[in-house]
């Protein structure tokens, strides 16, 4: 068997997640991380010290506090991107533009403008804009979808889902533990983190490959939860207590798609509750309903026992696992928010290596970040319906070909999986 071929990826971005995101990263096999960046120097050295801390690593990584100066001097085949969500489409294009393919984590996009410049520079240099939205590759996510594309929820109706976590504390430090979410909060009010559900919504919808989204609608709560919380553990002299935060504690968008489905998603990270993305997909043959992060549950013709009594995933997982995540348990689960985040970078990988089209594009890139900036236009009118642009220019009634394979996210490819148990038979 031929030696795997070397990946050279620069790494932008080192905060908490970008480095735990690193570390994994660099167990994929192929990956080499010959130069990591980020503003604070501090955080250059700890990056160094992750790639360094690699079993066998046998090559000089270099530091830089400026992205500009490392896609200049280094040579690279890819970037990885974590840094903050005002930042990231500035960085991917910067990279687009320098030869490299990009992925980069999640967050909303500040403007429509950045959304269609990534969509015309990675037309223009051939090179792909990934989003690294790894709830795509969550267990759960990937068996609904996998039952949708066999048909056994009928057609789709509706869908919903959402960021539901508890992150007082993350927000209201952001200066001590330079996170950058507080400035958003502090400044934007609308759906800032869209992704983590509309990323499989969109897969189940066929968005941009034979649907898209027309439209959206979005309301904000008031905002308490912040000062609620400041005042309880930092003290009423702290000098954010009493802040008028812009970002309503719960914002609620409803999306409208063109064959008539529709979406709902909440933003609720600001009150007490548990974490959950409370998934839902409902179609005319049954429903799936997320609870919890540990309780979901099916009624579906034909799966369960009745449409009137709700059963627990867990009692159908086995026959229902997408084969990718079969053959993951089989082969071991890596760490990374129950294994999906090593998904999302060995797809991210893979194209890189060979420069393939990924599984999560640059038109379902600037979709999803696009949500945002359309949410806070929708929330600055009251509520208003806004347009969502078509960012393929109408291809999404006649793409081209997506790329089948093992991390493919528009059709269960059984094919690449040969063993017979990873496909379920």
């Amino acid at each position: 068997m031929s030696e795997l071929k070397k990946v050279r990826i620069g790494a932008v971005g080192l905060g908490g997640r970008g480095r735990s995101m690193l570390g994994l990263l660099l167990q994929v096999p192929g990956v080499v991380c010959p130069a990591v960046c980020d503003k604070v120097p501090e955080r250059v050295e700890e990056g160094i010290d992750v790639v360094e801390s690699v079993p066998g690593m046998d090559y000089e990584v270099h530091g830089y506090t400026d992205y500009k100066e490392m896609i200049a001097n280094e040579e690279l085949d890819a970037l990885f991107i974590a840094t903050t969500w005002i930042t990231h489409a500035k960085i991917a294009i910067a990279g687009m533009n320098a030869g490299l393919n990009v992925a980069m984590e999640v967050g909303g996009a500040a403007s429509i403008e950045e959304c269609w410049e990534m969509v015309r520079t990675s037309e223009r240099t051939g090179k792909f804009c990934m989003l690294l939205e790894n709830c795509c590759y969550d267990r759960k996510e990937m068996a609904v979808f996998k039952m949708v594309k066999e048909g056994l929820f009928g057609e789709i109706i509706n869908c919903e889902g959402g960021y539901r976590h508890d992150l007082r504390d993350e927000i209201s430090l952001g200066r001590e533990n330079i996170h950058g979410r507080l400035y958003n909060f502090q400044n934007r009010n609308g759906e800032l983190y869209p992704t983590h559900q509309i990323g499989p919504i969109s897969k189940v919808l066929g968005i941009n490959r034979g649907n898209r989204y027309v439209s959206l609608v979005s309301v904000a709560s008031k905002s308490r939860g912040l000062n609620e919380w400041i005042g309880k553990n930092k003290g009423t002299d702290y000098d954010l207590y009493g802040y008028d935060f812009a970002e309503g504690d719960v914002v609620t968008t409803i999306l409208k798609c063109a064959h008539g489905e529709t979406v709902t998603i909440y933003h609720d990270c600001c009150l007490p509750r548990p974490y959950s993305r409370n998934y839902v997909v409902q179609g005319t043959k049954g429903i799936f309903m997320e609870i919890s992060d540990r309780n979901a549950l099916l009624a579906v013709e034909g799966i369960t026992e009745s449409t009137h009594e709700w059963e627990h995933l867990d009692k159908h997982i086995e026959k229902q696992d997408h084969p990718l995540w079969c053959k993951y348990t089989k082969d071991g689960i890596k760490a990374g928010h129950g294994g999906m985040d090593y998904l999302v970078l060995s797809a991210f990988v893979e194209a890189a290596r060979d420069n393939l089209v990924p599984p999560i594009d640059v038109y379902d890139t600037a979709t999803w970040m696009a949500i945002t900036c359309l949410s806070e236009q929708s929330v600055a009118m009251g509520g208003h319906p806004v347009a969502f642009p078509d960012f393929t220019n109408g291809a999404w009634i006649d793409r081209e070909p997506y790329r089948r394979g093992v991390y493919c996210l528009d059709e269960v490819c059984d094919d690449f999986f040969t063993d017979k148990e990873e496909k379920n038979q």
